[in-house]
């Protein structure tokens, strides 16, 4: 099959679209003439409400989608959540819904999606496009952010399946965004755990760029980063573990030894295996935050 990209009249359905990454990927791909709807947890200009973790509110929101569109050639997935969670802790319930979110979400969309993005491009001889938001965090490991990572992790895990499966009519790509600054931090921030400072960072147009040039290349990459340093970091978290794991251990003792997380509930057992001081503080108590954002 040919691959033009995705162009103006094409049709595209992006999830959080509401958020940091979903709401100027939605205008961008407007002033390019392309026809695009999108799923959050509140509906909007051009958005309908979806929670993603239901299946049923998947399969009728995507049904309205495509109606509405007239068909799907492509689908974009940021949608996502990161409620910090210790991975020796409960899973329920943060645990359990930021892998639903992440994760069972973006499968559920898909699937819902599939018979739509095989019929709409098949029709031009063309391949429909499925674009993964991932994260770093899915290969580099950082504390307190397990659950997110797993969710991330498998993501990458799912595309390499859906490719396999359905690569001769679909084109899968999976991006890794750094650290953006995004409403999706608000939770570690308020704990005591921001990962602010402790990662480069990267800005939104770094990874809406990124994910816009994957819809509209001939032939799009199977795994990119948002940017120079983030395929740097990309390539040593997948293929020098070892020698990243160790780089973050030195640095989380050192930053545990400097009092950096004494003010975060959630670290004081990690606090007192690391240095064997004993830190306690009340647990502050936040609402969910169900910004969609990667």
């Amino acid at each position: 099959m040919t691959s033009a990209g995705i162009a103006a009249g094409d049709r595209v359905l992006v999830t959080g679209a509401a958020g940091g990454f979903g709401a100027p990927t939605m205008t961008r791909l407007r002033e390019q003439g392309v026809q695009v709807i999108g799923l959050d947890r509140v509906s909007g200009d051009r958005i309908l409400p979806c929670d993603i973790t239901d299946d049923a509110a998947v399969e009728a929101a995507v049904a309205d989608a495509v109606e509405t569109l007239g068909g799907l050639d492509a689908v974009v997935h940021y949608a996502g959540i990161g409620t910090p969670n210790d991975a020796g802790g409960p899973l329920r319930p943060d645990a359990i819904r930021v892998i639903d979110v992440n994760l069972f979400g973006a499968w559920r969309v898909t699937a819902a999606a599939l018979p739509a993005l095989l019929e709409g491009r098949a029709r031009r001889g063309d391949k429909g496009r499925v674009v993964f938001v991932s994260s770093e965090l899915a290969y580099l490991t950082l504390p307190f952010v397990s659950a997110y990572s797993v969710a991330k992790r498998g993501m990458s895990a799912y595309a390499d399946a859906l490719r396999v499966e359905y690569g001769t009519e679909l084109h899968v790509s999976t991006v890794y965004p750094g650290y953006v600054r995004t409403p999706i931090h608000n939770e570690g921030r308020e704990v005591g755990l921001a990962l602010e400072g402790q990662v480069r960072r990267e800005e939104v147009e770094d990874i809406v760029g990124t994910v816009l040039r994957t819809l509209t290349a001939t032939r799009p990459a199977r795994n990119t980063a948002g940017s120079r340093g983030g395929a740097v970091e990309l390539w040593l978290g997948r293929h020098l573990p070892g020698v990243v794991g160790s780089a973050v251990a030195s640095r989380l003792r050192k930053r545990a030894a400097a009092g950096h997380f004494d003010s975060a509930p959630l670290a004081a057992g990690l606090v007192r295996r690391l240095t064997g001081r004993d830190v306690t503080a009340p647990v502050p108590r936040t609402a969910p935050t169900t910004e969609r954002s990667s």
